[in-house]
């Protein structure tokens, strides 16, 4: 039985000390308590569909998985846990978002910006508050974005068109290969194929796409993999970004994994100091994901481009 100690705030003690991000492998604490300060903030651009306002907030910090590429591990000091419970102060500072907004038809707030919104969320219990609210925010959506098959705290809430349940996937190898810890592509795949049964609206990211050898034959099938799984009416986007760092998070995950295949690239400096592959194979790499899709049947008004320039 794990000790409990009793603190005034968690930033009192998260972070204060650097924690090496491999720890977490054998010995993570969980601190629980009041997300303080700003609960809601604006979104980076060309974080989803254009044309709308987007934002995202903040219930949690930090991942049960061990993805190579993770920016986590160069975000924080500390891979620990923390979950928020002040969801009724979150949902409020929602609702006042909207209500700045009503002049627009839609506006974005995405959860899962510093963790996986479902990995722990048979615990955590907190998506009944985000129901019940969006349920009255017509003109508001939420994404719940993941990597887990844990629908356990979703799975027999009633559909609502404003609220999207959005998977992170990769071809089967790269998952087995980069994704550690996670499930599967083909446990994914069946999550999403249950959601969408029960009348879900879904998402997909293919992100981040990392080249090797194979790579177009690759994702050509993971496209059908994903059209067998979700009726693509069902689909209410796909977003395509290409691997990236910061070079905080570059240099811990060289540290992290030197033996990693994601070394193999040829990674440079790009348009916003986040190191890439160079412009031209980016072009190349989004293109022919972005034509599998279309080919497949996919509407182009439904791909769009994460994290990139209008000119990438």
């Amino acid at each position: 039985k794990a000790p409990v100690v009793y603190i005034d705030k968690v930033e009192d003690v998260f972070e204060r000390a650097r924690k090496p991000y491999l720890q977490k492998r054998g010995d993570l604490n969980l601190f629980i308590g009041r997300k303080e300060g700003q609960l809601v903030k604006p979104a980076p651009d060309a974080y989803g569909l254009s044309g709308d306002p987007h934002y995202y907030f903040i219930h949690a910090y930090n991942c049960i998985y061990e993805c190579e590429y993770c920016y986590l591990q160069g975000y924080f000091k500390s891979p620990d846990l923390v979950l928020y419970v002040n969801h009724d102060e979150i949902a409020a500072e929602i609702r006042e978002t909207v209500r700045r907004h009503a002049d627009r038809p839609s506006v974005w707030f995405h959860a899962g910006e510093f963790s996986d919104t479902l990995a722990l969320s048979h615990i955590t219990d907190e998506w009944g508050t985000y129901w019940e609210l969006f349920a009255t925010l017509p003109n508001a959506r939420l994404e719940l974005r993941t990597k887990s098959v844990n629908l356990k705290a979703i799975i027999d809430r009633p559909p609502l068109e404003n609220i999207i349940v959005t998977f992170s996937l990769s071809p089967a190898a790269q998952a087995k290969r980069y994704d550690r810890k996670t499930p599967s592509l083909e446990a994914r795949l069946r999550a999403i194929a249950k959601l969408a049964d029960r009348g879900f609206r879904l998402g997909i990211h293919f992100d981040p796409i990392i080249y090797e050898d194979g790579f177009e034959a690759q994702y050509r099938a993971l496209v059908q993999e994903v059209l067998q799984a979700v009726p693509d009416a069902q689909i209410e986007y796909i977003s395509l970004g290409v691997v990236r760092f910061t070079r905080d998070v570059y240099q811990e995950f060289v540290r992290n994994y030197p033996g990693s295949g994601l070394l193999a690239g040829e990674f440079v400096k790009s348009f916003d100091n986040k190191i890439r592959y160079n412009r031209p194979q980016r072009l190349y790499m989004l293109n022919t994901v972005q034509q599998l899709c279309r080919d497949a049947g996919i509407g182009a008004e439904k791909i769009y481009l994460c994290m990139e320039n209008e000119t990438v």
